[in-house]
């Protein structure tokens, strides 16, 4: 039976031979911005347990910073993390506010428990331990405490908190000695302080203690010591204590008395430890006066004692190994000053927001060291010196590892997190032991540039020299270029003889930024990446080597970003020139930052100051005479910016004005506007459609690739006749969805809109269909996606536009002059999975067949043709169908294993896949990104230009070879033969 089994699993299997594993293709993976992080305490330690705010869990190699395991939650917010706590090789996670609680193994990621708890706002969670044991985790909702055993998940108890509505339990704590204190607060009255036996849930104890200064327990307070609640108030510049077992009053200690005061307007934080939780929290914490001001404070015995002052410190921290407990404290080598804006102006709103806690290092050289929490008294030979880049982020996390070495002194290693969210690992005396640029978990927009010309290419590009050079400059300058060639010949074989005699493992094709160059066919390419966290990076295509970074600052969260590239490598030696517009969510202002793609510098090109939020961009053809494409940028009040804004361009502008025309989308008010640019550079508006917001509202509006070619205006039929495509460069698919979610009465949207006349060229509906929808428009073709509530399944919906047989002008296109609307061919077919991406490959020249390449949930890309989406299927072949190769009509279209381009690569939770066209027509560069990133090649029409890989060279050299042998003998006994002719 396991036989037959085995044969009947045998045509599903798909695999890619290993030699080819990772030629072509590379796969980085990520875990996101770190929200919790647990460094094991000991010298030997392999890993990093860490949860990020991806909602990702995962264990970390401490020595290579690889991967161990990954557990990748949902996307939304039932799959945060609220809470993570560590006991011994268990990590215990909270998610989905507080619903779900579970235990990982943290050696192999192993689930060992799951469970789920009642619903509430979830505040905070804490281990609980009993007799010297750690037994329990107790889970603190707004309304209710639950204690669940630490072995199997199972409630112990539950039990619902006294006046929980107009009280907000925000803290709990317990130290071994049978009891939780849970503390909550009516903000600006009093704390409520409720002890609860750890064994059958029963309120021991309750008091009520008055705290009208106090709004909130978060951060103004903790628990020190021997159960003592220690506040901080702003307002007297004191601190409160009271002993959660003994006292029923707040003590006022002011920080005078320390000669301490709270920095003006300063929110004061405080951090306190407690090293093992069947014991006392330490009667020492850090006490945070400013955003650089840290002072190391001790309660004891009712007294409170100033240890040691701290003044530039970025950030501090706890650790434990043993018995010992240390602080350790990031400095900034120099002065801490106010960041600055790099001289981006991203408008009075962006300027403002640099809080008083925006503080930056100038020389960007930070010291972490260690201090001994009993006395303050720092330890000898424990500082970590490290550089991070200039201009880039300060530290924003600090993770510490402690260690006993043999002879019982203190080492550590640290996890620094920055604001641009890298992860730095660190150890004695400051060496980087690994670093992981985590915002590319978060790419938001990706350009792919050519790489520039070799110095012998670029050589040969000017071999030739100018005629005022003369003949002889002529001459001797196509001599020395000649020359150059030849040794850059020379150098490449010698170094493939030098590889050919190593082993493959130890050839190493090391890519750096000085020896980039433009492969034979332009299958290497520079990706630039644009992350939600305002970082650029500059990615080699080929092995995913990163050369270049640069970090935004003042980019505010959820700004959008949009990348457009300006000037290629093509125009040598002009620098390759992009630009990126940045614009705040909330102010909706916007600045532009221009920089060379190739090495990540900062242009010296000044780009304008916009002082109006933009509303749209426009890349134009036009250029200026140093090849950069004119920008033009459209603001809220309609006027035109152009960037660069030279004389030349100007005039050009002024010439071709009745020619460029831009749309605009306002989808809260249901609006599509139409306008042309007048020659004194001002805007009319030409059109306008107005889509009814109490009905449907607008999702989608997507236009064709600016670099798209098609190459056949038609198709031939099966009677030799020509069906000419319609082919508008203007056109745009406009999508919409029902405002009613009633699944009856849900619908899609679909319009065909010019962009320059407005005219709406085809309109249809998908009724009992909702979103979320994903769309490609290329070519004559749109292709979406949806989910059909009647039928419960996704489907595919198809538009092909044709002319008809007869072309309306084969020479040129325009939107004015367009009588006859185009005819529409619409299909739908039934896809089994939801998707996550999609869009179609893209080739030089066009003329290799397209494919739509979909990104599935499971983390597969599918490579499907375009033909399996044709709207002419027939559903019964006829001759001519056979003749034109259409494929009959089937309403289902299969997933099958061997089209999936990234065999067991999969991407976790991908929004994006960018496909670029290289210098073989047969082959498209693809990259998908979400939480990972993938690059490869796709091959639609197979390699029709490129001999294969396992082309017997050999064989046909010997044919090549005897026939040329053949051919010389041969011609030999054919003159002998003439001459005996001859003789006779």
């Amino acid at each position: 039976m396991a036989a037959g089994l085995w044969v009947l699993l045998l045509p599903l299997a798909a695999a890619v031979y290993e030699d080819q594993v990772g030629k072509f293709d590379w796969r980085q993976q990520y875990v996101g911005k770190l929200k919790f992080a647990s460094l094991e305490a000991s010298q030997g330690s392999k890993k990093l347990v860490v949860a990020t705010e991806k909602n990702v869990v995962a264990a970390l190699n401490s020595r290579s910073g690889e991967i161990l395991w990954r557990h990748v939650d949902k996307g939304t917010s039932e799959g945060a993390v609220d809470a993570m706590l560590i006991h011994g090789q268990d990590a215990i996670t909270v998610s989905n506010a507080g619903r779900i609680l579970r235990s990982w193994e943290t050696n192999i990621g192993g689930l060992n428990w799951e469970t789920s708890l009642d619903t509430g706002s979830f505040q905070v969670a804490g281990l609980v331990g009993l007799q010297d044991v750690v037994k329990y985790v107790a889970v603190l909702k707004k309304a209710a405490i639950s204690l669940h055993y630490l072995s199997n998940g199972h409630q112990k108890w539950v039990e619902h908190l006294p006046e929980s509505e107009s009280t907000q339990y925000q803290l709990l704590y317990s130290h071994g000695t049978g009891v939780i204190h849970v503390l909550g607060i009516v903000p600006q009255s009093h704390l409520n302080i409720l002890t609860f036996s750890v064994e059958d849930g029963e309120i021991t104890k309750q008091i009520r203690v008055a705290a009208p200064w106090l709004k909130t327990l978060n951060g103004m307070c903790s628990v020190v010591g021997e159960a003592v609640l220690v506040c901080t108030d702003v307002d007297t510049s004191s601190l409160y204590v009271c002993s959660l077992e003994t006292e029923q009053e707040m003590r006022q200690i002011p920080l005078q008395s320390l000669d301490l005061e709270f920095a003006d307007g300063f929110q004061p934080r405080i951090l306190a430890t407690q090293p093992n939780v069947v014991s006392a929290s330490r009667t020492q914490f850090f006490l945070q006066l400013s955003p650089s001001h840290f002072s190391l404070l001790q309660y004891k015995h009712g007294l409170l004692s100033h240890l040691r002052d701290f003044q530039q410190a970025a950030l501090v921290s706890f650790a434990t190994t043993g018995e010992k407990t240390v602080a350790a404290v990031l400095t900034c080598r120099s002065e801490l000053k106010p960041g600055s804006s790099d001289g981006l102006h991203a408008g009075r709103a962006l300027e403002d927001s640099q809080k008083q806690d925006s503080l930056t290092c100038s020389n960007q050289t930070y010291n972490i060291n260690l201090y001994l929490v009993e006395t303050g008294q720092r330890l000898l030979d424990t500082t970590i010196t490290f550089n991070l880049e200039p201009n880039g982020a300060k530290p924003q996390q600090l993770y510490i590892q402690v260690f006993l070495k043999k002879d019982d002194s203190v080492g550590y290693r640290a996890l620094v997190q920055t604001e641009d969210h890298m992860l730095m690992f660190l150890q004695q005396p400051g060496k980087v032991v690994w670093n992981r640029e985590e915002s590319l978990a978060e790419v938001v927009s990706l350009e792919m540039v050519d790489l520039p010309l070799t110095g012998a290419q670029a050589e040969l590009e000017g071999e030739f020299g100018k005629k005022a050079d003369g003949l002889l400059g002529m001459f001797l300058k196509r001599l020395s270029s000649q020359l150059i060639l030849l040794q850059a010949w020379t150098a490449h074989l010698w170094k493939m003889f030098y590889d050919a005699r190593k082993p493959r493992s130890q050839i190493k094709n090391e890519i750096n930024i000085d020896n980039l160059a433009r492969d034979e066919f332009n299958l290497q390419k520079m990706m630039v990446m644009v992350t939600a966290s305002g970082k650029l990076f500059g990615i080699e295509s080929s092995s995913g080597t990163i050369l270049w970074k640069q970090y935004l600052r003042n980019v505010r969260p959820g700004s959008s970003f949009k990348l457009m590239v300006q000037r290629t490598t093509a125009h040598f030696p002009h620098p390759p020139q992009c630009t990126l517009l940045v614009k705040d969510k909330e102010t909706k202002m916007s600045f532009l930052y221009v920089f060379n793609p190739i090495f990540g510098k900062r242009s010296q090109v000044a780009p304008p100051l916009l002082k109006r939020p933009v509303l749209q961009t426009l890349l134009l053809p036009i250029m200026d005479q140093d090849y950069a494409k004119v920008l033009l940028l459209i603001d809220d009040e309609y006027k035109v910016t152009a960037f660069p804004a030279t004389k030349n361009v100007l005039r050009q502008l002024r010439e071709m004005a009745h020619s460029i025309f831009f749309y605009l989308v306002d989808a809260e008010q249901g609006k599509l506007s139409g306008f042309r640019l007048k020659k004194d550079l001002t805007t009319q508006e030409s059109w306008e459609v107005i889509i009814p917001t109490e009905v449907q509202r607008i999702v989608s509006v997507k236009g064709k690739r600016s670099n798209e070619h098609v190459h056949s205006q038609g198709r031939v039929m099966g009677d030799r006749s020509v069906l000419y495509k319609s082919l508008n460069p203007n056109l745009l698919a406009v999508v919409t969805e029902s405002t009613d979610t009633h699944h009856e009465r849900t619908f899609i949207g679909i319009y065909l809109i010019d962009g320059v006349t407005g005219r709406i060229t085809h309109s249809s509906v998908q009724k009992k269909a909702k979103g979320p929808v994903h769309m490609v428009h290329s070519e004559n073709w749109v292709v979406y996606q949806y989910w059909n509530t009647k039928a419960r399944r996704n489907e595919f919906t198809v538009l092909e536009l044709y002319e008809g047989t007869e072309q309306y002008n084969a020479t040129a296109f325009s939107s004015l002059d367009r009588p006859i609307l185009p005819q529409v061919l619409q299909q739908s077919y039934i896809f089994p999975s939801a998707i996550s991406a999609m869009e179609a490959t893209i080739t030089e020249r066009g003329i290799t067949s397209r494919h739509l390449l979909i990104g599935l949930p499971s983390g597969a890309i599918l490579s499907l043709p375009k033909a399996l989406l044709d709207p002419r299927r027939p559903e019964i072949p006829t001759e001519q169908s056979r003749e034109e190769n259409l494929i009959p009509y089937s309403p289902d279209v299969q997933i099958h294993a061997e089209r999936f381009i990234n065999y067991n690569q999969t991407i976790s939770r991908m929004r994006g896949i960018y496909t670029a066209p290289s210098g073989l027509e047969s082959t498209c560069l693809v990259v998908a990104y979400g939480l990972d990133i993938y690059q490869t090649r796709v091959y639609p029409s197979k390699q029709f230009d490129v001999l294969k890989d396992d082309y017997d060279y050999v064989l046909i050299s010997s044919v090549l070879f005897g026939l040329v042998f053949a051919t010389m003998i041969t011609k030999r006994l054919a003159q002998v033969k003439l001459l005996n002719r001859a003789w006779r």
